[in-house]
């Protein structure tokens, strides 16, 4: 009896076996398996449907984004030749604005070429029409209003010496005569040719002018004009200044023999006389 097994001892492998037991185990835990595979591609399939939501709107803002690029591309060359339109404007503009002012400039030019034409025209016509010895009057008043003279003095030569016609600024009677070649003015009685400082300075004297002229007939010197000083407000020789002491150095010693010589007659027609005798003379 003792050596015979007890069922109790059995080992459990050597029960018989449950099939419907492991069958229903098996379809359970192969449903859980599956349950669980459905359920990760279940995620697996939100995860990929949100990353594709996610690409959508990524490509939206990409398409988006270029449509803007091409809009800003095409704005920047819109830009950049609207830029190159300015530029050339402008530099149309600089050429016209140098254009207008070499325009204005000339006019300038012009218009004060005009009025030393018209100064020296007033000039010529003073001296040549008073046919008196009012011309000496005349020839002051072109010096103070014409060259800015303020003290100056007229000479001719007479008996060798320079000797004051007229002057304004200083009395007749403190005009100094001159002896040729002493001095500035004297330098300009014997050498015939004009001294002019390089720029007229105030303050002057006759003793050193800052500008003396020769007076002459057919390149003969027969007196001078001497200016000790000029106006305040003139600064420098304008342009027009060399040419009214040329007219005035070759027109003023004529005028002045003109009306000399005219004094002596009564009228035109006889002061003429001498003139038709000398061409009626073989």
């Amino acid at each position: 009896m003792d050596d015979e097994p007890d069922e109790r001892q059995l080992r459990e492998s050597d029960l018989p076996v449950d099939l419907s037991q492991e069958r229903e185990s098996f379809v359970r835990q192969f449903m859980r398996r599956g349950m669980e595979l459905t359920e990760g591609l279940l995620e697996e399939n939100k995860r990929l449907h949100e990353q594709l939501d996610e690409l959508q709107r990524q490509n939206a803002r990409l398409l988006a984004q270029i449509a803007s690029d091409d809009a800003i591309r095409d704005l920047l060359t819109k830009i950049e030749a609207l830029e190159r339109e300015r530029r050339e404007l402008l530099d149309k503009s600089t050429e016209l604005e140098e254009v207008k002012r070499r325009s204005e400039h000339r006019n300038v030019e012009i218009e004060q070429e005009l009025h030393d034409l018209a100064n020296l025209y007033i000039a010529s016509h003073h001296l040549h029409t008073t046919l008196s010895v009012r011309v000496t009057r005349h020839l002051c008043e072109l010096m103070q209003q014409l060259v800015g003279a303020e003290i100056f003095a007229i000479y001719l030569l007479h008996d060798d010496e320079g000797v004051p016609l007229a002057s304004d600024g200083v009395t007749l009677a403190d005009v100094p005569i001159v002896t040729p070649g002493e001095g500035a003015i004297g330098e300009v009685l014997m050498t015939g040719l004009p001294a002019i400082a390089d720029a007229p300075q105030p303050g002057g004297s006759l003793d050193a002018p800052v500008a003396a002229i020769p007076l002459l007939v057919r390149d003969e010197v027969v007196g001078a004009i001497a200016v000790a000083t000029v106006f305040e407000q003139k600064s420098h020789w304008a342009a027009v200044d060399e040419e009214l002491f040329k007219l005035l150095g070759s027109h003023a010693a004529t005028a002045l023999l003109s009306a000399n010589l005219y004094s002596r007659e009564q009228s035109p027609t006889e002061a003429l006389d001498g003139l038709r005798a000398q061409l009626d003379t073989p």
